[in-house]
C-alpha cells in the first residue's frame, strides 16, 4: 500500500518516490493483439489514454454479443450481466453502464437528490469542476466549491475542513463531498479516504468518487477496488481511459440512487438501446488490459527517471500512468515532438497500453534536445505554486490541441 505523502510547506516540491534500482529500460510494451491501425493511430501519441483504439477481443467481443434486446427495457442481457459483474467486483448493491466518466459523474451527483440550496466541495483540479462544461451548474444547480490540497498531491481531511460549509444562511451548505482518484496520476490514499467519508457521515453528507482511472489506484496501491468503493456513496468508472474500451463508464451505488440515475439518464438522452454490444467490448476491456497496468506503471516509472536525470522538474510524483513535467513554454517540446512524429500534450505525459518502444525512444529523444537548450524549469516558483496558478489545473486549453481526458 502506498504511504501518505505530505508536503510540509509551499517551497517543498514533490519529489520522485523512491525506487530500486533506477533503471530506463523500457520493456516492449505493445501486446500480442495490436491491430495496424492501432498502431498507426496510438502508439505514438502521448496525450492521453483516450486515444487508444479497440483490440481484437474488444472488437470480438461486439461481433459476438449474443443479446441485441433493448436496455432501455432492461431486456439487453449482455448489459444486464456487465452491470451485475462490475457491481460484484465492487460490492456494492446496482451498476449502470453509462456513455462517459463526465455522464457518470454528472448522474451520479445528481442522484444522490440532497435538497437545495447545496455545494460540492472538490479539488481544484478535480475533472468535475474544470473539464465537465459546467454540467454540475446546468444539471444539479449546485454551486462548486474548489480546494487546492496544501500538501500539492492530494485532498486530506484538513483540506475539506477548511473548504466546508455546515450552516451559514449566506453560503450554500456542503452536501456532496467529490473525490478523484487517481488524479493527474497521483492516487488519494484509502487512509485520507477513510478519513473524509467519517466526516461526511457525521454531519450527513454525501461522498461520490470519481473513479475513471481507479483501476490504475487500485493496481498501484494494491486496495482493492471494492475497499475504495466501501467508503463511498457513489462511484464512477471508466472502461474508455486506461483500460481502452471504446465506450462507456459504470456508476455504483445503491438500489434507490441507481434507478435514480437510470431516469436521469433517459432524461438527457443516454439511454442507448442495443447496448449490450458496448458492454461486451468493455468486459473485454477489462479482461485483457487491467492486468497489463502495473507493466504501463512501471514503464512510466521508469521514463520518468530517465526524464528527471536529464534535468527536467516533475510537478508530481509518479504514482501511476501519467508524467508531468514543469516547462517553461512546451511549445518548444511539443515542436520537437511533431518532428519525430510523436503527439504530447501540454506539460502531461500519458502512458497507455499502446504506446511503442519506438515512441519512447523519439520521446527520449525529443526531451534530450531540448534540455541541452537549458530551458528545463520554471525558475524558482514551487511546484505546488505552479500547480495553484498554471492553466493545467484552471478552466481552460490545459493540454494543447487535445483538452484534458
Amino acid at each position: 500500500m502506498l504511504q501518505r505523502r505530505t508536503v510540509a510547506s509551499a517551497a517543498t516540491r514533490p519529489k520522485l518516490p523512491p525506487t530500486a534500482p533506477r533503471a530506463y529500460f523500457c520493456p516492449r510494451q505493445l501486446p500480442s493483439n495490436q491491430s495496424p491501425a492501432a498502431s498507426a493511430m496510438a502508439s505514438h501519441d502521448f496525450r492521453s489514454d483516450t486515444v487508444t483504439t479497440p483490440t481484437a477481443e474488444m472488437l470480438a467481443a461486439l461481433a459476438q454479443a449474443l443479446s441485441h434486446g433493448d436496455d432501455v427495457y432492461h431486456e439487453s442481457h449482455a448489459t444486464n450481466s456487465f452491470q451485475a459483474f462490475i457491481a460484484d467486483l465492487f460490492q456494492k448493491p446496482a451498476a449502470l453502464f453509462v456513455a462517459s466518466g463526465t455522464m457518470g459523474n454528472q448522474l451520479s451527483l445528481k442522484s444522490l437528490e440532497p435538497r437545495g440550496p447545496y455545494s460540492i466541495i472538490c479539488d481544484k483540479r478535480a475533472h468535475v469542476y474544470a473539464w465537465e462544461a459546467n454540467g454540475v451548474g446546468l444539471l444539479s444547480s449546485a454551486m462548486l466549491t474548489p480546494v487546492f490540497p496544501e500538501n500539492g498531491i492530494h485532498l486530506t481531511l484538513e483540506d475539506i475542513k477548511r473548504g466546508i460549509v455546515l450552516e451559514d444562511i449566506h453560503t450554500a451548505p456542503t452536501k456532496i463531498i467529490s473525490l478523484e482518484n487517481t488524479l493527474n496520476g497521483t492516487i488519494l490514499p484509502i487512509e485520507d479516504l477513510i478519513e473524509i467519508s467519517k466526516l461526511a457521515k457525521d454531519h450527513g453528507i454525501k461522498v461520490h468518487l470519481d473513479g475513471a482511472r481507479l483501476w490504475n489506484a487500485s493496481v498501484a496501491s494494491k486496495v482493492s477496488l471494492s475497499e475504495y468503493a466501501k467508503h463511498v456513496d457513489t462511484i464512477s468508472v471508466c472502461f474508455s481511459k486506461g483500460l481502452g474500451a471504446p465506450y462507456g463508464s459504470v456508476i455504483l451505488g445503491d438500489e434507490e440512487t441507481i434507478k435514480m440515475a437510470r431516469w436521469y439518464r433517459k432524461a438527457i438522452g443516454g439511454g442507448v438501446r442495443q447496448s449490450g454490444l458496448l458492454a461486451a467490448a468493455a468486459r473485454a476491456a477489462y479482461d485483457n488490459i487491467f492486468p497489463t497496468l502495473q507493466r504501463t506503471h512501471e514503464i512510466t516509472l521508469a521514463l520518468s527517471n530517465y526524464i528527471a536525470d536529464l534535468g527536467y522538474e516533475l510537478l508530481l510524483p509518479v504514482q501511476t500512468n501519467m508524467i508531468l513535467l514543469r516547462y517553461p513554454d512546451f511549445n518548444e517540446i511539443d515542436k520537437e515532438a511533431k518532428k519525430a512524429g510523436i503527439k504530447l500534450g501540454n506539460g502531461r505525459i500519458v502512458m497507455h497500453h499502446q504506446i511503442s518502444e519506438d515512441a519512447i525512444d523519439k520521446l527520449k529523444n525529443v526531451l534530450r534536445r531540448c534540455a541541452r537548450g537549458g530551458h528545463k524549469g520554471f525558475g524558482g516558483n514551487s511546484a505546488i505554486e505552479i500547480q495553484r496558478t498554471s492553466r493545467i489545473d484552471s478552466v481552460g486549453s490545459g493540454y494543447g490541441s487535445l483538452k484534458r481526458q
